[in-house]
């Protein structure tokens, strides 16, 4: 999920992410400054898939259909130990990422008309955005000082549904994944 403030988003927007409330320490100053989902009230997390079906389209059915989806994936621990880059994007890398893959899959492949980042990118990469629209510069900065707070690990045991209300992002339901 990125924005320059809330311009890229629009209201009804719905996005599926796992929080990684153990990253908020190491990477919260950063976010807040340079990664706009931050700004905009999403927590630290990963994408498992953006942008997902328009609010409007969220019901009680799908609602269901994506508990039953991910009450088949059990809870998974992640281990954060370096960060990666994409073009202007410093980000930390989650390990093993199968099981995260795995999700993104099995929902795109249940709503085909919701494939990962609008079908943007051949292949996508699980990822935690530390900083967005950057420099190397900047980005190298922010890279050397993230290394003395990994690594941690974090236990993901749900899947969140987020929306966008026009001025923030919002939670509309959490998924438990079973223990």
């Amino acid at each position: 999920m990125a924005d320059d403030s809330t311009s890229r988003f629009q209201a009804g927007q719905t996005g599926l992410i796992v929080r990684v409330p153990d990253a908020e320490r190491a990477v919260r100053t950063w976010r807040k400054q340079f990664d706009p989902s931050a700004r905009a009230g999403v927590p630290a997390h990963i994408t498992v898939l953006f942008p997902f079906l328009d609010e409007t389209r969220i019901d009680a059915g799908v609602r269901s259909t994506l508990a039953d989806v991910l009450g088949k994936h059990s809870a998974f621990d992640l281990r954060f130990e370096r960060c990666g880059r994409f073009p202007g994007v410093l980000h930390l890398v989650p390990e093993p990422d199968t099981q995260l893959r795995r999700l993104t899959k099995v929902i795109a492949e249940r709503w085909p008309e919701a494939p990962p980042y609008g079908g943007k990118f051949t292949e996508t990469a699980p990822h935690l955005t530390v900083a967005d629209d950057q420099g190397d510069a900047v980005l190298d900065e922010f890279a050397a000082n993230l290394l003395g707070k990994l690594p941690f690990t974090s236990r993901v045991s749900s899947v969140d549904l987020m929306a966008y209300d026009g001025a923030k992002w919002q939670e509309r339901t959490s998924f438990a994944l079973p223990e």
